[in-house]
């Protein structure tokens, strides 16, 4: 729970800081803007509303973890992604994004401070217990917030939610990256958002834990 209320805070005083110039910049996530992802992330703070206030009186399916599924590459043709991005345009002006993200987020933000993380919820067809439910989206903050600095300096997502995605992200994979990998290249790497350097290429294969013996041969792992 603290984890999420960090990574979220940060990612939004992250967004908060930018100059309009900053939003027709490129983001991290292939083929968005950065006033793309920001659109994103508050229809992503619309969902963890919607979630929290969703009780569910099933037993959990899914924990922290398992919420994420590992998905085939994107194609570019999902058309909640083209959504986002005639979304993204209609705002015309940033400070009417950065105005909804504070309105929407702050509100999902006090939600989860509120969430008793032992009741149930259901999203996507599944049950989680709140806690886990937030705990899993401590990997899509940090994942997007290295998405937002991906062309901008001095932005950087908090330690313990990188250490804590990294985490997420082996155990999806079901090996461990290098040790020599910081925790922000394993996230990187792993998830495709830039390839790996030779040298990273060859830690891979024969360091990357795993039944099979290296990760460079399953790269990259794409979540759903």
């Amino acid at each position: 729970m603290d984890l999420f209320s960090s990574s979220w805070a940060a990612l939004r005083a992250a967004v908060a800081d930018l100059s309009d110039e900053d939003f027709a910049r490129p983001s991290g996530c292939a083929g968005w803007l950065v006033r793309d992802l920001v659109c994103h992330l508050v229809i992503d703070a619309q969902d963890v509303l919607i979630t929290l206030a969703t009780p569910a009186d099933a037993a959990p399916t899914r924990n922290a973890v398992t919420y994420w599924e590992l998905v085939q590459a994107p194609t570019g043709d999902d058309p909640l992604d083209a959504l986002t991005v005639r979304l993204a345009a209609a705002y015309q002006e940033p400070w009417l994004l950065k105005f909804h993200l504070d309105d929407v987020g702050s509100a999902a933000g006090r939600a989860a401070e509120l969430a008793d993380p032992r009741g149930l919820v259901g999203t996507k067809d599944q049950v989680l217990t709140a806690g886990d439910y937030l705990e899993a989206y401590v990997l899509e903050w940090t994942l997007h917030h290295i998405d937002l600095a991906a062309h901008l300096s001095d932005v950087s997502p908090p330690a313990p939610g990188l250490a804590r995605s990294r985490t997420m992200l082996e155990e999806l994979a079901g090996a461990a990256f290098p040790a020599s990998f910081s925790d922000a290249d394993a996230l990187l790497v792993g998830t495709g958002r830039r390839a790996p350097t030779a040298e990273e290429r060859s830690r891979l294969a024969t360091e990357g834990g795993g039944a099979d013996g290296g990760l460079a041969a399953r790269l990259p792992f794409v979540l759903g």
